[in-house]
């Protein structure tokens, strides 16, 4: 039988060839230029897969940005059915600065398997690695979390580092961390980035705070690909946003579980670096005899086996 984790290669290539395509205008300020040419290669390459695809949530509506959109079906239409959750360019002012963090991301689980999350563009989520699966009250304050957590990593909270989005509405949740003594490191853009940090316990400890509900979605993908943990909640942010949550009878005071924002093991999670982060590095060009190349850095987590794998490719260009 066939599984998502077949697709891994296909998947892989969707990606690399987003951040070929917008490479070029990493570091010119022209973020809207550079998601326009990663979204047209990655629908054009997701077309040739060979699955009955379905964009689960994407990326633009909350922003107005180039996007693939929810329901938009993708895949040659025959094989597996796949629900897709995509970012062609995450962090775009990352992105357009050339500060580190910008990723191409996509994941995938089999069909009817990934939350949907309605009209609903904002989550709070709580990301933390593998040792505390199990072990943190979502509920509970920030001084109890972080107690918790401290104790599955076997540190002291002055040890630990919380991503944060760097957001007028995290005042307070900051406030609340550094009371705790723990660290924080604050980014402008790209939860996704800091999500994964968690989950690979990779220069941060854990994620706390609002961020886009694609993301949420994406980051539910990495977490039960790797038995990391993850809990969210629908957070709308703007009146016409909390008005559409009411109709939708969305829950925006419940924590979802990992489980819940994805419901199989089959999941898998790609990045491919555009800026240098903590996990992936940023698209390579150069030249040789045989004229201009490109070399992609892509990471790959995949539930199915629960492994981690590095993906460079060099391609002439």
């Amino acid at each position: 039988m066939s599984t998502v984790a077949d697709l891994k290669i296909d998947l892989v290539e969707v990606c690399e060839a987003a951040a070929r395509a917008c490479a070029p205008y990493v570091g010119s300020g022209q973020k809207d230029e550079g998601d326009g040419l990663a979204v047209d290669a990655m629908r054009k390459r997701i077309n040739q897969v060979n699955m009955k695809g379905l964009i689960v949530i994407g990326e633009g509506a909350k922003d107005e940005a180039p996007a693939l959109y929810d329901d938009e079906e993708v895949g040659t239409g025959s094989g597996i059915g796949v629900d897709i959750a995509v970012d062609p360019i995450e962090g775009t002012n990352l992105f357009a600065r050339d500060a580190a963090g910008s990723i191409v991301t996509l994941a995938a689980a089999p069909a009817g398997t990934m939350y949907r999350p309605g009209s609903c563009f904002y989550m709070e989520k709580q990301v933390y690695p593998k040792a505390a699966r199990g072990k943190i009250d979502p509920t509970a304050s920030v001084e109890v979390r972080l107690t918790q957590l401290a104790k599955a990593l076997n540190k002291d909270i002055k040890e630990i580092t919380v991503f944060v989005l760097d957001k007028p509405r995290h005042a307070q949740l900051l406030k609340e961390i550094y009371a705790c003594g723990a660290k924080v490191r604050l980014a402008t853009d790209g939860d996704v980035n800091g999500a994964i940090q968690a989950v690979l316990n990779m220069g941060s400890d854990a994620l706390f705070g609002i961020g886009g509900t694609p993301e949420g979605i994406v980051t539910a993908c990495a977490a039960r690909a790797m038995g990391a943990e993850m809990f969210g909640r629908m957070a709308p942010q703007k009146d016409f946003e909390i008005e559409l949550c009411k109709k939708e009878g969305i829950d925006t005071e419940r924590y979802l579980t990992r489980d819940e924002l994805v419901t199989s093991d089959d999941c898998m999670f790609i990045a491919t670096g555009l800026t240098s982060g903590e996990y992936v590095d940023h698209v390579k060009v150069g030249a040789d005899v045989d004229g201009k190349y490109m070399t992609t850095d892509t990471v790959v987590l995949s539930g199915s086996v629960g492994n981690i794998r590095r993906v460079q490719t060099t391609l002439h260009v």
